[in-house]
């Protein structure tokens, strides 16, 4: 598989303004505070960019990964339209946590399906936030499908899943909008606008955030870079296909971002407004970890995917090229996850 993908006409596109307002909500949560944007001169000066700075997600709300931002949101809404439902999601670890996280604030039950290949330690830190823990045998997309049925199976029931598919959107991007509670904080804590943003990708939903915020009407568009695993690189896969296209996944530390479809909401957002699209191996990511926390930040290999990836579009004069990247460039990296190893 090649693993690049590059388009020239992606900083042209301008997406539609959002008028949601979930900072507003987030800042009512416990222990709600803007999560650390650190700037690393180390890896500025590898790099050969100006300035390199690490949006640190290894603490949010009280754990260890953004997700918690979508989910917190998008539960909110769901449970606003259907009081006391049960709430129920598919997982590959984070996102399950998260909304299991908030089922017990908002004092409701939660059922979370989970892939086969799955770490036992991540699966109990999910039932230790109240939920029932299901594990179905196939991958993630066959737990999304089971959670879907499963959800459809009682009119108590409400999936809050972070992927969309034909005839279910609305969840999914109710999850985008409280994602960006996170590049606002960044707005705020920059002096000027970054050059370049690098975001891992797995269904996408992320990544559709980041895409969306850096491409509105009258703002600077910055180059987007989406990182991705080699053994699951659905979007890189899609993008250079030019359609959706569903991938067989295998096990890698990135476990984060072992999915093999992009949502079909993402889909056409990445499509028109992301500039380029890296996957990166085990190694490189297990690297970037060690690196990173060295360097004093707590990153998991699918947060670290992003240092591993620029590191692999800018290490090649023609993928630099590419990104029009000055000696001066300000980069921002999102680290989603803190280190659990």
């Amino acid at each position: 598989m090649t693993s690049w993908f590059v388009s020239a006409q992606a900083r042209c596109w301008t997406s539609s303004g959002s008028t949601a307002a979930p900072r507003d909500f987030h800042r009512s949560l416990p222990g709600y505070e803007p999560t650390a944007l650190i700037d690393l001169p180390t890896l500025a000066a590898e790099l050969g960019v100006g300035r390199v700075l690490v949006k640190d997600e290894s603490h949010r709300l009280g754990l260890p990964a953004f997700k918690v931002l979508g989910a917190s949101w998008a539960c909110r809404q769901v449970l606003l339209r259907h009081p006391a439902a049960e709430l129920v999601t598919a997982t590959d670890g984070n996102h399950g946590r998260a909304v299991a996280r908030m089922a017990a604030h908002f004092g409701v039950v939660s059922t979370v399906f989970t892939p086969k290949v799955m770490l036992e330690a991540t699966k109990d830190r999910i039932a230790a936030e109240g939920a029932q823990v299901v594990q179905v045998e196939g991958d993630y997309d066959e737990a999304v499908r089971a959670a879907a049925g499963y959800a459809q199976g009682g009119t108590d029931r409400a999936l809050v899943q972070d992927t969309a598919w034909d005839g279910y959107t609305e969840v999914p991007a109710w999850i985008v909008e409280g994602y960006q509670t996170l590049l606002h904080e960044i707005d705020e804590q920059l002096d000027t606008p970054p050059d370049l943003v690098v975001v891992p990708a797995g269904v996408g939903s992320l990544a559709e955030a980041v895409v969306r915020h850096y491409r509105r009407p009258r703002t600077p568009h910055p180059a987007v870079l989406t990182v991705e695993p080699d053994t699951a690189a659905c979007l890189l896969v899609s993008l250079r296909n030019g359609r959706p296209i569903t991938v067989a996944t295998a096990a890698t530390v990135m476990a984060g971002l072992n999915c093999g479809t992009i949502s079909s909401s993402a889909w056409p957002v990445l499509r028109d407004g992301c500039d380029a699209a890296v996957a990166v191996g085990d190694a490189a990511a297990l690297r970037a970890v060690a690196d990173l926390g060295r360097l004093g930040v707590s990153s998991g290999p699918s947060g670290a995917a992003t240092l591993a990836g620029v590191r692999a579009a800018l290490s090649v004069p023609e993928r630099r090229t590419a990104l029009d990247l000055a000696d001066d460039a300000v980069v921002v990296l999102l680290s989603t996850e803190g280190n659990r190893s």
